[in-house]
């Protein structure tokens, strides 16, 4: 039982990835699912598609690598966070659709919340802001808008989830209705402080609290899955929304230490400690992970569309057929042109938080081409990262000149790497195993399992594959960024 299997669930794609006792990759199988967009800015995926394929990636890695179910210690699970779920307790049947993080439909919910004065309790309960980003109002307007929901939630008879607790629900055949901290605190309804649900944020919301999965630690007992699943009883003993997940598998263990994920979105995250910073520059406080009851705080910028925008550039311009053309594409474009691309496809995050502005671009001409969208796009990622570094930093001064460790599908192209290290003028680290999400969840199950060492041992296993430091001039630094920020202030205009 030396062997950890790692399930990540993302927004796009459920993966499988089963590790050694040396934290090494021993086998993966992915499945894309369908994204649904039934109204303007709405997006939603089918719950069924999610278990599915997370079942079937999970099947397919343990017989890529030969394994039985007995040499398996234990299954960690990170997940896509703030994605909502609501379920029938008897029989497990989804009401609807899940609610995808992405999605804007409670924008005018929010605004009301907001204009009603309610956003200073929220941000000291929860740590968040009020927007439709987060899963309480998602949650909320479920119960509003399917038939019969509110009366039967009110019942007992319903059960609300993120991905993490509907994916365990099915692997315990419905015997576990759990969270975990992580996941807990981006619902809008956890007091991050009090480390429980929140009686205030409920009642705002008017969420009755028979709904809500219990919250445990990050390494915990998550129940056993079913027999008939892989052929036998698999304990789940890790848990973590993909972020902290990811936080987790990049070693950031130590207060001030920061690491940015680079997939669909952005998401940025700076350890703090024991003590919640609240920020002033509208970045989310919450937590990193927790540890035997004790939770480790986070500062947290989220942008929406990162690698998102590569995959527009693929399947709406049609200009690439492969993410991997965009880094020679880039590499040939006129910089002279100056294109600014903002992509805010789905409003803007952090430190923006405007729900409803839409993606623009800045400074075509008429031999503006495929090579200067690329460019563009990449170039998108380094300054709205830089926008969230800039507002940590002045949130915390324990930021210091420490490195940003990078993982991400995005963070395999070097030209993308040594744009943010330019526009950053910091230095970015990306390490040798970039699946640091699915790393951070196995070693939550595999630690708990007595298979992989402590935090101080697994912290030393983390490896640099490669440095990116400034090449760039502070003169054309700053000149750039404020060019990006015109860009921004204009899209917040329209």
């Amino acid at each position: 039982m030396s062997y950890i299997l790692a399930i990540d669930q993302g927004t796009t794609s459920s993966r499988a990835i089963l590790f050694d006792k040396a934290l090494s990759v021993v086998a993966t199988a992915q499945q894309e699912f369908t994204q649904h967009f039934p109204a303007s800015g709405w997006v939603e995926h089918d719950p069924s598609d999610l278990w599915s394929t997370t079942a079937a990636t999970c099947r397919s890695a343990i017989e890529k690598a030969g394994l039985r179910p007995g040499d398996i210690a234990a299954i960690g699970i990170t997940n896509q966070r703030e994605t909502t779920l609501l379920w029938d307790r008897q029989t497990g049947k989804p009401l609807a659709n899940a609610i995808v993080w992405q999605d804007r439909r409670t924008a005018e919910t929010c605004r009301a919340l907001k204009e009603a004065g309610h956003e200073p309790a929220v941000t000291q309960a929860t740590g968040l802001l009020l927007d439709p980003y987060f899963s309480g109002t998602k949650l909320a307007w479920l119960l509003d808008n399917v038939e019969g929901a509110r009366a039967r939630a009110e019942k007992g008879e319903l059960a609300f989830g993120t991905v993490d607790s509907w994916l365990v629900w099915n692997l315990t055949g419905g015997k576990v209705h759990v969270t975990d901290a992580t996941n807990a605190a981006r619902t809008l309804l956890y007091d991050i402080r009090k480390g429980r649900w929140s009686d205030e944020m409920c009642a705002m919301l008017d969420i009755p609290m028979s709904l809500l999965p219990e919250v445990r630690d990050c390494a915990a007992d998550f129940g056993t899955t079913r027999p008939d699943l892989f052929g036998g009883e698999i304990p789940i003993l890790g848990m973590a929304g993909d972020q902290q997940a990811a936080t987790i598998g990049q070693a950031c263990f130590a207060p001030g230490m920061m690491k940015s994920t680079y997939g669909t979105g952005c998401f940025a995250l700076l350890n703090t400690g024991t003590d919640p910073v609240t920020s002033t520059n509208r970045l989310l406080t919450t937590i990193a992970y927790q540890m035997d009851g004790q939770p480790t705080y986070a500062l947290e910028g989220s942008i929406f569309i990162a690698g998102a925008v590569v995959q527009w550039l693929r399947d709406g311009l049609k200009i690439i057929r492969d993410a991997a053309e965009t880094q020679p594409l880039a590499e040939r474009a006129d910089a002279g042109q100056g294109l600014v691309l903002v992509p805010a496809f789905t409003g803007l995050g952090a430190p923006y938080w405007n729900a409803e502005c839409r993606g623009a671009v800045f400074g075509l001409t008429r031999n503006s081409g495929p090579a200067e969208f690329a460019r563009a796009a990449l170039e998108s990622v380094g300054h709205q990262t830089r926008d969230l570094l800039d507002a940590m930093r002045a949130d915390w001064t324990g930021t210091g000149d420490t490195a940003l460790r990078v993982d991400g599908g995005m963070s395999a192209s070097d030209w993308a790497m040594q744009y943010l290290s330019d526009i950053l003028g910091a230095q970015v680290d990306r390490p040798k195993v970039l699946e640091t999400t699915a790393m951070g969840a196995a070693w939550l199950a595999g630690q708990r399992a007595g298979v992989y060492p402590d935090m101080a041992g697994f912290a030393e296993t983390w490896a640099l594959d490669r440095s990116f430091t400034p090449a760039m001039d502070e003169e054309t630094r700053s000149t750039r960024h404020a060019r990006w920020r015109r860009a921004v202030d204009a899209t917040l205009a329209f």
